[in-house]
């Protein structure tokens, strides 16, 4: 494993951590908007998370790299600008830029995945 794929890889192991914890605050402690914004961004980190250490181990490409620099960037803009309008009632103004950048991330595996040699 690389070096970028590595600590990709302990991003994405703190990502899916993080989530449960803001699983559980959105479940217990939340109300309204709060909880709804939390909770999206729980589940765009876990499953974002998850999918980079899936990523992390495959034969590393400079698309795949590039794919999971979008992924880890998507997860931070989009679920980040959530937690901080839930936390503290900031502008959710980069969450769409996050949710462009997911989409791209995904969008580069098709094209990793398209363009690798196989053995």
């Amino acid at each position: 494993m690389n070096r970028a794929a590595r600590w990709l890889s302990v991003f994405a192991a703190l990502c899916c951590g993080l989530s449960v914890a803001l699983g559980a605050y959105a479940s217990h402690a939340a109300e309204g908007k709060a909880r709804e914004r939390i909770a999206l961004a729980a589940l765009f980190a876990f499953a974002h998370g998850l999918g980079l250490l899936v990523l992390a181990r495959q034969e590393q490409s400079r698309w795949l790299t590039a794919a999971m620099g979008c992924q880890a960037a998507g997860v931070i803009l989009f679920s980040g600008s959530l937690v901080c309008a839930a936390f503290f009632a900031w502008s959710t103004v980069l969450a769409p830029a996050g949710g462009t950048l997911l989409i791209a991330g995904w969008l580069l595996v098709a094209v990793a995945i398209c363009l690798r040699r196989d053995p």
